[in-house]
C-alpha cells in the first residue's frame, strides 16, 4: 500500500523577463492506494498532478510531507536503498511516441529490464525471450509480429501496450498511468483503457490514474477514489461515483461542467457553473486558492484557506466554507410512453 501524508513540492524558478518566481506544484497532498485498488487525480493542466506521478516513482523529490511504501517511511530510508522500494511503483508515460528508444526493437526494449531482473533474482536468462513473449500476450500482441519491430513500425495503441508490457517486466505492484490515453487515437482508447481494468483485476495490482478526462477516470476509478486538485491542493476527494454525481465543491462543479454533452441521449445538468475568470497562476491569495475564479466566494474565502473535511457518510471531503451538492454532470433523457400509445422523451 502507498501512503502520501501533506505531500509538498515547490519550484523557485528565475527568468529573463518574469524574475524570480515561487511555484507551489503540491500543497500538502494526502491518499491512501491500497492493493489492488484505483485512485484517480483530476484538474486542469498545470494542476501538479504529473510532478506527484514522478515523486511516486522516484523521479522528482518532495519538499515535506511523508511517503509510506507497505508501512515503511522513505524518509528514513537511505537514498541508496529507495531505488528497491521505487521498483515497484512504475509508470505508464502519456506518449508512447517519445517513451520508446526508436534505435532498438521490442525484443531489444523488454529484454534489458528482463535481463536486469534475471540477474537480481538469480533466473535463467535463456527465459528472457519467453517471458518477453508472454508479456506481450499479455498486453494483447503477437509476440511473433511485434518482438522483431521497431517503434516506429507499431501504431500508437500498439506502442502504447508495449510501454505497459516494459512496466510489467519488473513485477511491479502500483502502476501510475498519466494521461495513458490522451495521444492516443480514440479508437484505440478503449481498448488501452480495457486492458489496464483488466491487469487491476486479473494481476491485482494496484492503479493510479492521472487524467483530465472524468469519463476515463470514471471507469477505471471503479470502486476506488476521486482526487480533484487545483494548483496543488486537494479540494476534494471520495468514492469516483459519489464526487461525479454530487460535487459539492464550485471547482469540481466548474470542472464537471465542461464535460461535453451528448445531444439526443443526454441535456446539460440543472446546475452547470462557469468560472468568473480565466485561470492567473500570478494572483495571490491568502484564503482559498480558487475564491478568485468562484462565483460564491465571501471575505472569509478571500482571508482564510479552508482545510479538507468530511460531508456525508460516503466518505467525501471538500475544502469549501460554502460546500453545496449540485447536479453539473449530464442528465440522460428516458424514453417513455406517450399518451397516444407512442413514446416520447422527457428528462430524468
Amino acid at each position: 500500500m502507498i501512503e502520501a501524508r501533506g505531500i509538498t513540492r515547490t519550484y523557485h524558478t528565475r527568468g529573463a523577463f518574469t524574475g524570480a518566481r515561487t511555484v507551489h506544484a503540491l500543497r500538502g497532498v494526502d491518499f491512501a492506494l491500497p492493493k489492488g485498488g484505483a485512485v484517480s487525480f483530476i484538474g486542469e493542466s498545470g494542476c501538479g498532478k504529473t510532478t506527484l506521478g514522478k515523486i511516486l516513482t522516484g523521479l522528482e523529490p518532495f519538499d515535506g510531507g511523508e511517503l509510506v511504501i507497505d508501512g515503511v517511511e522513505l524518509s528514513k530510508v537511505p537514498t541508496r536503498r529507495r531505488a528497491a522500494y521505487f521498483r515497484r511503483i512504475q509508470m505508464i508515460h502519456q506518449d508512447p511516441y517519445s517513451a520508446l528508444n526508436p534505435t532498438r526493437t521490442v525484443e531489444q526494449i523488454l529484454g534489458d529490464p528482463l535481463r536486469m531482473r534475471a540477474k537480481e533474482t538469480g533466473a535463467d536468462l535463456r527465459g528472457v525471450r519467453e517471458r518477453a513473449a508472454e508479456l506481450l500476450r499479455l498486453v494483447g500482441l503477437e509476440p511473433e509480429g511485434a518482438l522483431p519491430k521497431y517503434p516506429h513500425q507499431l501504431s500508437g495503441g500498439q506502442r502504447q501496450r508495449v510501454v505497459i508490457a516494459r512496466a510489467l517486466t519488473v513485477d511491479p505492484e502500483v502502476l501510475i498511468a498519466d494521461e495513458a490515453v490522451s495521444m492516443i487515437d480514440v479508437s484505440m482508447r478503449l481498448g488501452i483503457l480495457g486492458l489496464l481494468h483488466d491487469l487491476r483485476s486479473r494481476l491485482g495490482i494496484s492503479l493510479l490514474f492521472i487524467t483530465h478526462d472524468v469519463a476515463t477516470a470514471r471507469y477505471l476509478g471503479e470502486g476506488g477514489e476521486l482526487h480533484v486538485i487545483y494548483r496543488g491542493q486537494v479540494i476534494e476527494r471520495g468514492p469516483t461515483d459519489e464526487v461525479i454525481q454530487a460535487p459539492v465543491h464550485p471547482y469540481t462543479q466548474c470542472l464537471l461542467s465542461a464535460v461535453p454533452v451528448m445531444r439526443g441521449l443526454e441535456e446539460p445538468g440543472p446546475d452547470r457553473l462557469v468560472p468568473l475568470a480565466a485561470l492567473d497562476e500570478k494572483v495571490h491569495t491568502d484564503g482559498c486558492l480558487f475564491a478568485p475564479r468562484c462565483p460564491f466566494a465571501s471575505d472569509r474565502c478571500r482571508s482564510e484557506r479552508p482545510a479538507l473535511e468530511p460531508v456525508g457518510d460516503q466518505g467525501q471531503h471538500h475544502a469549501c466554507f460554502h460546500p453545496q451538492a449540485r447536479r453539473v454532470v449530464g442528465v440522460e433523457i428516458a424514453a417513455v410512453p406517450a399518451a397516444g400509445g407512442g413514446s416520447e422523451n422527457l428528462t430524468r
